[in-house]
């Protein structure tokens, strides 16, 4: 059984950084991509960053230019440094995998609040 697990999270003001963790557990041999996805209130989960296990990475919409994904697949673990934060960055993170992701899996995910 394939767990994922967020951590990271917190409160920044507008142009801070925060590095959020995804730490996986159990028989992931098998996982080829890894991203990063959040949910604003109100609004459905949409994808932030994916990276394959080769290390290959995208991007999507405006975090472009100001997150940056990478993995340690000896750690089990899938980074997101995020730079540059903006109110609209606020959401819960997640993380999953790509480009599948699997109901089940969906944790609890790490809260970032960009506010003043």
């Amino acid at each position: 059984q394939v767990q994922f697990a967020e951590s990271g999270g917190g409160l920044v003001q507008p142009g801070g950084s925060l590095r959020l963790s995804c730490a996986a557990s159990g028989s992931i041999e098998n996982i080829y991509g890894v991203a990063w996805y959040r949910q604003a209130p109100g609004k459905q989960r949409e994808l932030v960053a994916s990276i394959r296990s080769s290390g290959t990475t995208n991007y999507f919409g405006s975090v472009k230019g100001r997150f940056t994904i990478s993995r340690d697949n000896a750690k089990k673990l899938v980074y997101l440094q995020m730079n540059s934060l903006k109110p609209e960055d606020t959401a819960v993170y997640f993380c999953n995998k790509w480009p599948f992701p699997v109901e089940r899996y969906w944790g609890q995910g790490t809260q970032v609040t960009v506010s003043s």
